[in-house]
């Protein structure tokens, strides 16, 4: 049976501080392969604070459009899709590429804002932290690629597979599908999982917006988002269908669609003692952090610094991931 959580209002300052949004708290739909909903680890120990000034910089507004009917045709992959590198942001150091890599999007060295001050008390306190180059892909893992690492290696199949890879979900991503299996795939395809910082830096640039695409609520063109129940894999939507969702690098589905396994560890109280420069998560812990949101999630879940956590052996509807490389 499905758990269906508490709403929970919450207010935050958007783009004017003197405006404050309130948002349902659609909480955490990460589902199991019968539906159910998977419990949250979120440790609820009394949260550290630690003063800080820091004043997030201010997005420029989202243009608002109307919301698209109907599903758009996926991207199409090419194979040998080179990294289009975007103008670096404010403050980020631009990297010269010297190998290209299939579907991934390079983000600069430099700080960006991780955190926040108006959300969960394990998003806090807000702090620069400094992140080296990287490369991420810049679509979630799709079922194709992912029968292709099955087909190239020993690893067992995820629950429901053989409904799964069926050719009208080629594109979706993969789902059901635990944290070492994806690191497994990860590593089988020469890269890594992202760590939390890096994924929160793809996700939202250097200028501290609330989701990837800005400061406006999600829409419909932004996300697909808050659908009530698992009914069959056309939930999913194919990956890079967002194109009005992108982060500003050009990464698709940072916002819903599946939550996204990163390597850290999950602890509450992290970013009170965490480094500034390339922090890398806990040394050990009980679950596994899991960020984005999913099909389920509404407008809280979405935004770019929301944290979550899967036990490592957990699997679901609503969990993927994608991969990063170190240039």
């Amino acid at each position: 049976m499905k758990n269906i959580l508490p709403l929970i209002a919450l207010l935050w300052l958007e783009a004017d501080p003197t405006t404050a949004a309130a948002l349902s708290d659609d909480r955490a739909k990460k589902f199991t392969p019968g539906g159910e909903f998977l419990n949250q680890h979120k440790y609820q120990k009394a949260p550290k604070f630690v003063e800080t000034n820091f004043q997030p910089h201010q997005a420029d507004a989202v243009a608002s459009k109307q919301g698209r009917a109907g599903e758009q045709q996926p991207r199409a992959y090419h194979v040998n899709e080179n990294i289009q590198q975007v103008s670096p942001l404010s403050q980020e150091q631009p990297t010269v590429v010297q190998q290209y890599e299939r579907s991934m999007a390079m983000v600069p060295a430099g700080e960006f804002i991780m955190g926040s001050a108006t959300g969960d008390a394990d998003e806090q306190p807000v702090r620069r932290i400094y992140v080296d180059a990287f490369f991420m892909d810049r679509y979630q893992v799709s079922v194709g690629q992912y029968a292709k690492f099955l087909e190239s290696t020993s690893q067992a199949a995820p629950p429901d597979w053989s409904i799964m890879n069926k050719s009208r979900h080629q594109n979706r991503p993969v789902v059901n599908v635990d944290w070492a299996d994806a690191t497994a795939y990860c590593t089988w395809a020469g890269k890594r999982l992202p760590t939390e910082a890096e994924w929160e830096k793809a996700a939202r640039g250097a200028d501290g917006r609330t989701y990837p695409w800005g400061n406006d609520l999600p829409k419909g063109f932004h996300a697909n988002m808050k659908k009530e129940k698992w009914s069959d894999h056309y939930v999913l939507s194919p990956v890079g269908m967002y194109e009005e969702g992108k982060s500003p690098y050009g990464i698709y589905d940072l916002a819903g669609n599946v939550w996204e396994w990163v390597s850290d560890w999950y602890d509450q109280d992290y970013y009170a003692s965490s480094p500034s420069k390339n922090p890398a998560g806990p040394v050990q812990g009980q679950s596994k952090v899991i960020r984005g949101g999913s099909w389920g999630s509404g407008p809280k879940d979405l935004r770019s610094s929301d944290r979550d956590s899967h036990l490592p052996s957990a699997r679901g509807m609503g969990t993927g991931f994608r991969c990063a490389k170190t240039p």
